[in-house]
């Protein structure tokens, strides 16, 4: 599948490009990122190695993830779906939908409203649900899961941290 560009008001979503690993590494190394995150900086290889799963999600399951720019081209973050098969117990049985951003979009609802778009463009896919994980002192994120309708359905452990799994 070629993944599709969304457009909202304020945002442009694309696919992930080689030529965005600088603005993603940077985005990830930034603690107002990685400590909500899962606690570490994502090392360049490692945002490196997550561009790539980007890009070859769309191919194996006809759906992923975007890069989010703002109207002028500045990176707002990530958000989309993953096949991330996790480590968890019992494993995730949803597509999981994930965001970050950069810490200079935080605050602005720019996350609502990208997710609003692939959430619109998921239901025309016939994907109805999705789950997400969710650290429990993210607060931002614990209040946006709860405005798009997730709701806790359990605690579990991943890499040592509780997590809070949500099903929309």
């Amino acid at each position: 599948m070629t993944p599709p560009v969304l457009a909202t008001d304020r945002l442009i979503l694309t696919v992930h490009r080689p030529a965005d690993l600088d603005a993603l590494a940077a985005m990830w190394a930034h603690p107002a990122v990685f400590e909500r995150i899962g606690g570490v900086a994502r090392s360049r290889e490692e945002v490196w190695l997550r561009l790539l799963r980007s890009i070859g999600q769309w191919q194996a399951f006809d759906y992923g993830s975007w890069v989010v720019r703002d109207r002028v081209g500045g990176l707002v973050g990530e958000v989309g779906l993953l096949e991330s098969r996790r480590a968890i117990d019992p494993p995730l049985a949803l597509p999981e939908m994930g965001w970050a951003l950069a810490p200079a979009a935080h605050g602005r609802g720019y996350a609502g409203e990208a997710l609003a778009a692939v959430f619109a463009w998921t239901q025309a896919q016939g994907i109805a649900r999705t789950t997400c994980i969710i650290d429990p002192g993210n607060a931002p994120s614990l209040r946006l899961a709860a405005r798009l309708g997730y709701e806790l359905v359990r605690t579990a452990d991943y890499k040592g941290r509780t997590i809070r799994v949500f099903e929309r």
